[in-house]
């Protein structure tokens, strides 16, 4: 579709937002990629804002992946273990997804926000074994997480990595910064699997999510200057972060209004 000026700028504007607060804050920050689309940018329906959001999570997930790389924070044999086990979690999440009303959808993503924001406000510890081998056990534990966290990513269009990093530390044992690089390849992963099958079903703007894209990496960067400087502050700015979730949730909640069949007649 064409974009007017006004859609170009918000589109760049709005994943600059969910690059810097990615950058600042770390997991949690692309669950307002599909508000933002939604809301400010204007795309009117629900699951061209989930397929968008989906693709451009994915592209920053892929692009931060490579960093994490080259400073040797990735765990590989458990990265791709979880991922391709999420891979098939996210396949059935999004086809579910699809099949979901828009409002309704609207409605349990709203739902999800509230937990995600939840989960930000616990501290999450670094420690494991950052030598761990792969071991059957570990093998099985994370096919089955990843799994379930793969089919929530894709039913909701979100990159998971709140449900990621913990998800691959309880798995394998392995510290948070490990986890914290892993992460990314399930996130890029996962994105893109819910993205390809929202793009066979026509559910994406390309335009938009190319511009979301553009401005998710200028505000990683911009995001990743600030945490460094703000590095003493960072857990009030996780609070106040998880804040803005919860009203941005509410606000969603208020606009798609509680779906009837909720209520049993």
């Amino acid at each position: 579709m064409g974009l007017s000026w006004t859609q170009d700028a918000l589109a760049i504007l709005s994943g600059g937002a969910v690059g810097f607060s990615l950058g600042m804050i770390g997991g949690g920050g692309s669950i307002l990629a599909v508000p933002l689309l939604l809301y400010v940018v204007g795309i009117d329906d629900a699951h061209a804002a989930i397929g968008t959001s989906a693709l451009a999570v994915s592209a920053n997930a892929f692009a931060n992946l490579v960093s994490h790389w080259r400073a040797g924070n990735v765990k590989w044999a458990s990265a791709i273990t979880f991922a391709v086990a999420g891979l098939v979690g996210a396949a059935l999440g999004s086809t579910l997804g699809k099949l979901v009303d828009g409002q309704a959808l609207l409605f349990f993503f709203a739902l999800a926000m509230i937990a995600i924001g939840a989960a930000m406000l616990y501290p999450r510890h670094g420690g494991g074994n950052p030598n761990v081998q792969m071991t059957p056990l570990i093998a099985i534990r994370l096919v089955a997480i990843g799994l379930v966290v793969g089919t929530v990513s894709g039913f909701f269009g979100i990159g998971g990595g709140f449900l990621i990093v913990p998800g691959l530390m309880l798995a394998s044992g392995i510290p948070i910064l490990n986890a914290i690089g892993s992460s990314l390849f399930s996130v890029g992963t996962f994105g893109l699997t819910t993205a390809i099958n929202y793009a066979l079903s026509g559910l994406i703007d390309w335009m938009i999510a190319l511009l979301f894209i553009l401005g998710g990496v200028g505000g990683g960067m911009l995001g990743m200057q600030a945490a460094i400087r703000l590095a003493a502050d960072r857990r009030m700015l996780t609070y106040v972060f998880a804040g803005v979730i919860f009203a941005v949730a509410i606000y969603m909640l208020i606009r798609t209004g509680v779906p009837h069949w909720l209520f049993l007649h």
